[in-house]
């Protein structure tokens, strides 16, 4: 029986898919991968030198990972191999590994190409190892989600990572034009409406080709506007994975617009989670969090304004609840930012590691028992209220231990009282200490 795994292609029975008609035939021919396809990126440049090792083609859909491994075989007269980590389990790995080694001897190399393996857990992703070291495959993973996360240290180690980017406008437009060259005819579409044809496509070429398909089938007799496009077209829902790399991406976007001041990209990101269907309360803890950490006491009132958003989408719902936050957003953008108190908080939680086990001193411990007293607990201790302006001026910090200063606020919203009054406390312990 012939392995499953090595058939060749069925002769073609009917039409061919566009995508499948346009595959690139040539690495010269992949589009929007030139930074790392070129002579000085680095697959041109283990081409050029001869000596291609194991990879992980990370990147988002549409972008060519399958045909640039089908395509790194050819250059480098490799049997082509292909799996999915969806739909192969061990007993067929174990066929593809034995079937490779039969080839390794008869003086063929195999290049296994992967797609999804981040879909392979822990014990599958180590079978591939020995066979990597050992040269029975040159292993070609593909991934859309961050490599570092979802595979073992182990397999990254024996791999090279390589980036591939999403096709920008002006890629797609190149595959546009290509896919009118194979057609033999312009797609009947009025300038406006074929930028948002590009942009529907999302910066994935397979499915800028499906769509190209989709239109070309039509018959009319005039151009199409963007909106008789958007009618017959429902438009690409955007890449968003609430659990993988593009929740990180997006949150860490919206986060660092808020930390840099900038109202409306934070809302854009803000909206673009939204979009995506990530949970509103999700992003209501996170906007809290950012008021704790970016903002702190440069503006006090920037925690309430949050928490209140926060409790108004519970009241609420969405979409009307969406909107309390995004005043929550815009709020914390334009806020006063300050992360004295998180440094000095993240300072005293390290000391704290490190002298744990020092006492405070005796005169500020309680002396309920007799014993204790005679033992000196309480013994010096000046109160406060009883002492000029209310303030004692005495250390609180452990015998022996040098008092150190931690919280440095800036002088930026409300943190510019608090550096007074400090300043103030300040030069009020020296008096009481001279």
């Amino acid at each position: 029986m012939a392995d499953l795994f090595d058939m060749p292609a069925r002769p073609d029975s009917g039409p061919r898919p566009l995508a499948d008609r346009l595959r690139p035939q040539s690495l010269a021919e992949v589009i929007g991968q030139e930074r790392v396809l070129s002579r000085d990126g680095p697959l041109g440049a283990m081409l050029a030198a001869r000596s291609l090792s194991s990879l992980i083609l990370w990147g988002p859909p549409g972008v060519g990972k399958t045909t640039i491994a089908r395509l790194l075989a050819d250059e480098t007269d490799l049997h082509f191999v292909q799996i999915s980590a969806i739909f192969t389990g061990v007993p067929d790995l174990r066929k593809v590994f034995d079937s490779a080694k039969l080839r390794r001897q008869n003086g063929k190399g195999t290049l296994l190409f992967v797609d999804e393996i981040h879909r392979f857990n822990k014990a599958q992703q180590d079978g591939f190892l020995p066979h990597m070291e050992d040269g029975t495959i040159l292993l070609v993973g593909a991934t859309t989600e961050n490599p570092s996360f979802e595979l073992n240290a182990a397999l990254l180690s024996r791999a090279q990572v390589i980036v591939l980017e999403r096709l920008d406008l002006a890629n797609l437009e190149r595959l546009a034009q290509r896919a009118e060259q194979e057609l033999g005819r312009a797609l009947p579409l009025k300038a406006k409406a074929r930028e948002a044809l590009l942009e529907m496509a999302d910066g994935d070429g397979r499915a800028l080709l499906n769509l190209i398909e989709q239109v070309a089938a039509w018959k009319v007799d005039q151009p199409l506007t963007t909106d008789q496009l958007s009618q017959r077209l429902m438009r690409r829902a955007a890449k968003y994975d609430k659990s993988g790399d593009e929740h990180y991406n997006l949150i860490s976007a919206l986060h660092k617009s808020v930390r840099g001041s900038d109202p409306d990209a934070a809302l854009y990101w803000f909206a673009r989670m939204l979009e995506g269907g990530e949970d509103p309360r999700f992003l209501a803890r996170r906007l809290t969090r950012m008021a704790v950490e970016d903002i702190g006491l440069a503006d006090p009132q920037a925690q309430a304004v949050c928490l209140e958003s926060w409790q108004t989408y519970e009241r609420l719902g969405s979409p009307e609840g969406e909107l309390a936050l995004a005043q929550a957003v815009v709020y914390l953008a334009l806020a006063p930012k300050s992360n004295g108190v998180y440094v000095a908080y993240k300072a005293a939680r390290a000391a704290a590691r490190e002298t744990g086990s020092l006492m405070p001193p005796k005169h500020i411990l309680n002396a309920p028992t007799r014993m204790m007293k005679d033992q000196g607990y309480g013994a010096g201790y000046a109160y406060d209220h009883d002492a000029e302006d209310g303030f004692s001026g005495q250390n609180y910090f452990p015998d022996g231990m040098k008092r150190p200063v931690w919280y440095l606020p800036p002088e930026r919203g409300f943190e510019r009282e608090l550096k007074k009054r400090l300043d103030y406390f300040a030069k009020l312990r020296a008096k009481r200490q001279e």
